[in-house]
């Protein structure tokens, strides 16, 4: 939701949406699909957004992720019977810091070298790009 806000579409009952209600602070971890394995881990501050509408918005934006192209306006009225049968709502995180782990991965012997190193992982405010300059 532009370049501030992370939405995601859970069920209102669900344990996220629960999480969010008891404490907004929250956590997101994104896993990399490469290999070697590592991740991102974004700390936020969260929200549950109830607007219906919203919901749909969501999950038609998700739908469409998931079929490689937006979805066609005819098939709204089916999503938005889908989120009110799930009783749908949208996180909202407001990410404030990150945490990265950098890779490192031996893929044979010849690896196993003084050039391998570890290093310790990073923490970073969520807009250290901007804030740098």
């Amino acid at each position: 939701d532009g370049d501030e806000t992370i939405l995601v579409s859970t069920m209102r009952e669900r344990a996220k949406a629960r999480a969010v209600a008891r404490n907004p602070n929250v956590s997101v971890c994104v896993l990399d699909e490469q290999w070697p394995p590592t991740y991102l881990q974004v700390y936020c501050h969260a929200e549950i957004d109830t607007d219906e509408e919203r919901a749909v918005d969501l999950m038609m934006a998700i739908a469409g992720v998931m079929a490689g192209a937006p979805l066609d306006a005819s098939v709204r009225p089916l999503v938005a019977q889908g989120a009110k049968n799930e009783d749908r709502v949208a996180l909202r995180l407001r990410p404030y810091a990150t945490f990265e782990t950098p890779p490192r991965h031996v893929y044979n012997e010849s690896d196993i070298n003084p050039s391998l190193t570890h290093w310790t992982s990073t923490s970073l405010p969520w807009n250290a790009d901007t804030d740098a300059g």
